[in-house]
């Protein structure tokens, strides 16, 4: 085991002169609570007898005599040259032995507040750290790109000026936001200035943010239906009063969301690439959505979540581009176009909402990591950006064609699929009333990522789809996953078959 670091260093060592115990037994009684409670773990190095008897004002002796007895209970270990360290070989201590739970103890738990309950009834949050394929959100970046933000990550922390040293700006760092105007204006047709734009760690933290500055608790929101699960966790941890309006093939039905709740807030979408199942808001339905909005004196959260990834023709002008009345929040995210470690994402604010929601973007973490958006805004002023652009979108679109040839000619008999000319995943809709989630568990036994569509839905009638993810992971391995996908239908159909035969016998 290797060396832990020397947090006992830090460790608030402390004795009291007039409590009758002696000074050593104190010491020992301290550091074997210490170790017993794992505040300080196996491997951790004690401070030297000189040094702790320094630090307490006591004589050294006092010290030397609490080790002994540490030492020769097996709670520590010598090493010549080296020093002490609490043993990883400890004895068993008394102090874990469990003990039984009381009625009187459990009545004297804290009730938990409700807005933690809140909390607790919404899905588990996890970290999508899955590399198989078809895991979803998962980005790839090239040896060049790589080797560029080392480069500019390097040049930063050896500069490291005054910027970083204080607190900044609440917004983002100005030559990141002026930086991101420029790209904005020019690929997505958005109209801002610069003290527009609010740095945040991504698009649901902007949307976290607009939550909070949008709406109060029992106000009413539209959500697509199917859509984006955290937008609605965020909303419904708010209070919010979630109204799930359906979608179609142009995307959110502005007419049902009027018909559901006419008097809602706002209205969170995803008009570009709609998540999960990737059709566009048509114009018809743009106007018609800006229109609600202005009558309404609502407002519209615009989830710009992976836009640049248009594979044939110019990306999508935004709908805050349409937005003559103030009435749109756009956010965007870098985490999708680099790679999601880097926690970048941006809002465009309307000025009316400008004060608020950079108030609010201050009061949950001040501002965002200065050195990040250094780094961000060189490598998209000297073109890094543009070119890693257009390198992925490359990759990217041969990995999409990859994936809807493979899975035409291995399962084509279980599944339809609508290639999209956008985005990073697919829906691959399953045949013969197959369950998706019986589908997903399925594929996960093989090996194989596929998210099931139907728990997205809310109210409108679920489609049975998985999403597959296409952006993640090595082009190679993408024909061996969906044989592997296929194979697992066919487990789907011999599990039926041995439960009809079952029943017949």
């Amino acid at each position: 085991m290797s060396p832990a670091p020397g947090w006992a260093e830090l460790y608030v060592w402390q004795v009291e002169r007039d409590n009758g115990t002696p000074l050593f037994r104190q010491l020992y009684l301290q550091i074997r609570a210490a170790i017993l409670s794992l505040t300080l773990a196996p491997g951790t190095r004690l401070p030297s007898t000189r040094a702790l008897a320094s630090r307490l004002r006591v004589a050294r002796a006092s010290v030397v005599s609490a080790y002994e007895q540490l030492l020769a209970e097996g709670y520590v270990a010598g090493k010549v040259g080296s020093g002490t360290y609490i043993s990883s070989d400890l004895p068993e201590p008394l102090e874990r032995r469990a003990v039984p739970r009381t009625p009187i103890a459990a009545a004297r738990r804290p009730r938990v507040p409700a807005p933690a309950t809140r909390l607790e009834r919404l899905a588990q949050a996890t970290g999508e750290s899955e590399t198989r394929p078809f895991a979803m959100g998962r980005c790839r970046v090239d040896a060049r790109t790589v080797e560029t933000w080392r480069r500019l990550s390097q040049h930063a922390l050896r500069a490291l000026g005054p910027t970083h040293l204080g607190y900044s700006d609440a917004r983002g760092l100005p030559e990141l936001c002026r930086t991101l105007c420029d790209y904005l204006q020019v690929a997505r047709a958005v109209r801002c200035e610069p003290d527009q734009i609010v740095v945040t760690a991504g698009t649901q933290q902007a949307v976290d943010l607009a939550i909070r500055v949008l709406l109060a608790p029992g106000d009413e929101a539209w959500v697509e239906d199917p859509g984006y699960p955290m937008t609605r966790a965020a909303l419904l941890a708010a209070g919010v009063r979630v109204r799930a309006v359906r979608v179609d093939g142009q995307g959110l039905d502005v007419t049902a969301g009027r018909r559901a709740a006419p008097k809602a807030r706002a209205a969170f979408v995803t008009p570009s690439n709609q998540y999960p199942l990737g059709v566009v808001l048509s114009m018809p339905r743009r106007l018609e959505l800006l229109a609600w909005a202005r009558a309404a004196g609502a407002w519209i959260v615009e989830d710009d979540f992976d836009s640049e990834f248009r594979y044939s023709g110019r990306p999508l002008a935004s709908l805050q581009g349409l937005d003559d009345g103030e009435r749109v929040i756009y956010t965007g995210t870098f985490n999708k176009v680099l790679f999601p470690g880097l926690r970048i994402g941006f809002a465009v604010v309307p000025r009316p909402l400008l004060h608020a929601f950079v108030t609010a973007r201050y009061l949950a973490d001040r501002h965002p990591p200065s050195l990040t958006q250094a780094v961000a805004a060189e490598f998209m002023r000297q073109g890094h950006f543009t070119t890693h652009l257009r390198q992925m979108r490359q990759l990217y679109r041969e990995q999409r064609d990859t994936l809807a040839l493979e899975l035409e000619r291995r399962a084509g008999a279980d599944v339809t699929l609508d290639v999209p000319d956008h985005g990073m995943h697919v829906v691959a809709y399953l045949r013969h009333g197959r369950p998706d989630v019986a589908a997903e568990r399925a594929a996960a036994a093989r090996g194989v990522v596929a998210r099931a569509i139907s728990p997205l839905y809310a109210a409108a009638p679920p489609r049975s789809g998985l999403l597959l993810g296409f952006t993640g992971f090595a082009p190679e391995t993408i024909a061996p996953a969906v044989a592997r996908l296929a194979e697992s239908f066919g487990d789907i159909a011999r599990g039926r078959e041995t439960r009809l035969g079952s029943r017949a016998r």
